[in-house]
């Protein structure tokens, strides 16, 4: 993988890492959870902390054996 895709990825899976906590969010407010739940929702998300954990292997790993 070269650098530009590296970034491309990061790109991709951040939008979409985004997209889930606003749906987490939309639908709360919906059912009116209180907030403090819905952050708690987040947090605990499997989806959403696996990509966290993806985005900081990209982060780091690759950058450091991508060279140009």
């Amino acid at each position: 993988m070269d650098k530009q895709d590296i970034l491309l990825s990061k790109k991709l899976i951040s939008s979409y890492k985004e997209r889930l906590e606003n749906e987490i969010i939309n639908r709360s407010n919906k059912l009116r959870i209180p907030q403090k739940l819905s952050q708690e929702i987040i947090d605990n998300n499997s989806e959403i902390n696996e990509l966290k954990i993806i985005l900081k292997s990209l982060e780091t790993s690759p950058s450091s054996r991508v060279e140009g």
